[in-house]
């Protein structure tokens, strides 16, 4: 049998969350990292010396005729990962995205067809996903454990500073940020929130507002929810609270029981026939309401090590574009509620 060969990676933006990526790629066998780019060449080669990287780009479109490379890892700022991720497509690069997919749906579409029409895959950082906890919780619900569905909440309180707006110039802007405690903090707990219920929403209505911090977009939401099988929900959304924020919190309210799903792991499991019996799954860090940097390794791990595989098995990643693009639909509808004061149908129009 002849040895699998080695899929080469590139990552476009060293800035925050770029280590993540590194790290995961460096502990994927049949993985390398060969190149980084980032405009700031300092910050690039900053991550190029740790991880032992001899290739540093300030264009992302000069990394690309790389014939070598194989899979593009997207972490510039959200208003841009279309952007980067179309060109990738066109270079016949595969695609590993930040959250969120992009901040608009038709640069999210158009990102998605480009990937269909060369051919590559897109796949996008969702790590709560592989979190043991919320794949026990999936998998009941998915089985009718709880029911028929009733009330599906989600709770995103986050801290973040007004130094942290002040540390990047896209941070907190419509026009790069895409939005506020929803689309950049939230974003992760919508996704999960919507993967779970296993429905669509087909409905909001929103309200936001920008409360504690000096950007332009909102740093505390509200919003009720409808789903397709007829469950209300609720979101509620912040980076205004106070140092260190709240855990993030998913409520699940069946006919037969309630779980509740929290950055701890399991709090309550009251099915049905189990009420008490917690199932018991590895332990993992999630963190974050804080600090964006106190966020766990695994989720990238498996990601990357995900992509590695649906590249090789000619299959969809664990969370493809199309899966991706849900929870920025719903977070752009609550931001359309808010704007109107209507309850907002999906899918948007």
């Amino acid at each position: 049998m002849s040895e699998e060969r080695t899929y080469k990676f590139g990552i476009v933006g060293c800035g925050v969350i770029a280590p993540w990526h590194a790290e995961a790629i460096a502990r994927t066998e049949g993985a390398e990292l060969v190149a980084v780019c980032d405009i700031d060449r300092a910050r690039a080669e900053a991550l190029a010396e740790k991880y032992g990287v001899t290739e540093v780009y300030t264009d992302y479109e000069k990394m690309m005729e790389r014939e070598d490379l194989d899979i593009v890892n997207i972490c510039v700022y959200s208003g841009r990962h279309a952007e980067v991720g179309i060109a990738a497509a066109q270079a016949g690069k595969h695609i590993l995205c930040e959250k969120p997919i992009d901040i608009t749906l038709e640069r999210i579409d158009a990102l998605i067809k480009a990937a269909d029409e060369a051919g590559v895959k897109l796949g996008v950082i969702f790590q709560r996903r592989t979190s043991p906890h919320s794949c026990v919780v999936k998998e009941a619900i998915a089985q009718g454990k709880l029911g028929h569905l009733i009330l599906c909440d989600t709770y995103l309180k986050y801290h973040r500073s007004h130094e942290y707006y002040a540390s990047a110039g896209w941070r907190g802007t419509w026009e790069l940020d895409g939005g506020g405690c929803l689309m950049n903090q939230g974003v992760h707990g919508i996704d999960l929130l919507q993967w779970l219920v296993g429905v669509p929403v087909t409905s909001v209505f929103g309200r936001t507002g920008t409360l504690a911090r000096n950007i332009e977009v909102e740093d505390t939401a509200v919003a009720v929810l409808t789903f397709r099988n007829g469950a209300l929900g609720v979101i509620e959304g912040t980076t205004s609270l106070v140092a260190p924020g709240l855990p993030t919190r998913h409520d699940l309210h069946g006919e037969r029981g309630t779980i509740v799903l929290t950055d701890k792991g399991i709090e309550r499991w009251d099915v049905e026939g189990e009420e008490g019996q917690i199932p018991q799954v590895e332990a993992e860090t999630v963190g974050g309401t804080a600090d964006p940097r106190a966020i766990g390794m695994r989720g990238h791990i498996l990601q990357v090590q995900d992509m590695v595989a649906a590249v090789r098995e000619n299959r969809d990643p664990m969370v493809p574009g199309r899966e991706a693009r849900k929870a920025v639909e719903i977070i752009l509808a609550i931001y359309r509620s808010a704007q109107t004061g209507e309850v907002v149908t999906l899918p948007l129009k």
